[in-house]
Parts: C-alpha cells; sequence; structure tokens
C-alpha cells in the first residue's frame, strides 16, 4: 500500500503564503486523482483541492478558489499544495489522499480513505 507523507507545514501570518508537499512511496500514485482534505480543530476534515492524474483537470472548494492552487509531478511521485494569500480559517492540519471522486451531490472523498499523518498549518491574524 502506498505510503503518504505530507510536509510544509508551519506557522505563517494572514495574507502569507506557504507551501506543502505529498510524497508517495511504495507504489507511483499515478493514474489516480489525487486531492487534499483539511482537518480544523473540532470540525470535520473536508475537501479542499483536487487534481486528475495528467494534471489537465483541477477542482477546489468555494473557500480556497484564486487562492490555493494544487499541481502534481508523477515522475517524483508528489503532489503540491501552494497556499497564497491565507487567512485565520485556513488553519487546520492538512493530509493529501489518491484516487479522489465525487459523489452526485458533489461531495469529493478519497475511495481508498487512506491517510497520511497530516501537516500541521497555522495561520496568525
Amino acid at each position: 500500500q502506498v505510503q503518504l507523507e505530507e510536509s510544509g507545514g508551519g506557522l505563517v501570518q494572514a495574507g502569507g503564503s506557504l507551501s506543502l508537499s505529498c510524497a508517495a512511496s511504495g507504489r507511483t500514485f499515478s493514474p489516480y486523482a489525487m486531492g487534499w482534505f483539511r482537518q480544523a480543530p473540532g470540525k470535520e476534515r473536508e475537501f479542499v483541492a483536487a487534481i486528475s492524474w495528467s494534471g489537465s483537470s483541477k477542482y477546489y472548494a468555494d473557500s480556497v478558489k484564486d487562492r490555493i492552487f494544487i499541481s502534481r509531478d508523477n515522475a517524483k511521485n508528489t503532489v503540491y499544495l501552494q497556499m497564497n494569500a491565507v487567512k485565520p480559517e485556513d488553519t487546520a492540519v492538512y493530509y493529501c489522499a489518491e484516487d479522489i471522486v465525487r459523489d452526485n451531490s458533489g461531495r469529493y472523498y478519497s475511495i481508498r480513505d487512506h491517510w497520511g499523518q497530516g501537516t500541521q498549518v497555522t495561520v496568525s491574524s
């Protein structure tokens, strides 16, 4: 089974930028769609962004559109999340996941439901 390892989190001031990475090991995660989710204290895990295996299609939660961008490098088995103009409400543990799909209600989820340890992002106001 693939191992997912998120990194790049930290403390950043509101309005700043942060770049997260998720490296997969054990096997390649292509040709699956990959995604990022986040979980804030006391809240359920929520979808942030997803990217098709080719990288040609990208999907974002409304709350992060035009500020947060997903990309991937299949040769490196890595998916990225570039966070710009961050807000305090972006504070959460960020997780990547593979094999992302969207159900009929528009909810994105991981078929494999397999998660790394996450990386903490804290945005100070």
